[in-house]
């Protein structure tokens, strides 16, 4: 396992240990949370373009860096509580993204 997925492991084991709730609902609120930060990417976004007539630009660029981070370390950890084998799941999936997205685009380019 990789730095990243250790620190993973070790973030999805703290909430598994903080929650009373049954594994299932603690599953589902991990999931909603992925939603929760990319509203928080939205409206970062929103504020580093400075289209809401309230804040102005209330936000960075590199803060919308960081909650797409958010976003990214979130469902991480909502993989691993669902899956301990998260990073080898990711790994096949990541196998298929790139044989079907990266090498099957690769192919139809030198056509």
């Amino acid at each position: 396992m990789n730095d990243a997925w250790t620190t993973i492991a070790r973030l999805a084991a703290r909430l598994e240990e903080h929650s009373t709730l049954p594994r299932e609902q603690r599953v589902l609120l991990q999931l909603l949370k992925i939603q929760e930060e990319a509203g928080e990417v939205a409206e970062a976004v929103i504020g580093a373009m400075g289209q809401n007539p309230r804040k102005g630009f209330s936000h960075t660029w590199e803060e919308v860096e960081a909650e797409v981070c958010d976003v990214i370390v979130t469902g991480m950890v909502a993989l691993m509580r669902m899956n301990p084998d998260a990073p080898d799941v990711f790994a096949k999936h990541m196998e298929r993204i790139r044989q079907r997205d990266v090498d099957g685009a690769a192919h139809i380019a030198h056509k």
